[in-house]
């Protein structure tokens, strides 16, 4: 199984660098996934996480971007309900660029 060095230690991750164990996530551990992207984390992409964690932890499963955009719409409103500000924060797929980087599995639906 592949891993991920983070903190001098070995994180096990899948092969598309998702981490296996959720419990291994940590705060620091998105800035470094971000920043291996070229992002830098802004409060933005933080409200996009933290609203990826509590969804997971209510419905023990990753949302696909189409359900994403649907509950952040509820959430936080239609300026950020929508795709396009979700993919200017996550270039790489907002539900599956944020979710790696929330420490949460691939949400289906995503190839």
């Amino acid at each position: 199984m592949p891993t991920m060095e983070f903190k001098g230690k070995q994180i096990e991750v899948d092969d598309d660098g998702y981490i296996i164990n959720l419990d291994d996530w940590e705060k620091d551990m998105a800035d470094h996934l971000a920043g291996m992207d070229g992002i830098t984390l802004t409060p933005a992409h933080w409200e996009v996480i933290d609203f990826l964690r509590n969804y997971y932890k209510q419905y023990q499963i990753a949302p696909m971007i189409k359900i994403l955009v649907k509950e952040i719409g509820k959430v936080m409103g239609p300026e950020k309900g929508n795709t396009k500000y979700l993919y200017e924060l996550y270039p790489g797929g907002p539900a599956k660029q944020a979710c790696k980087y929330a420490g949460l599995p691939k949400p289906t639906g995503c190839v």
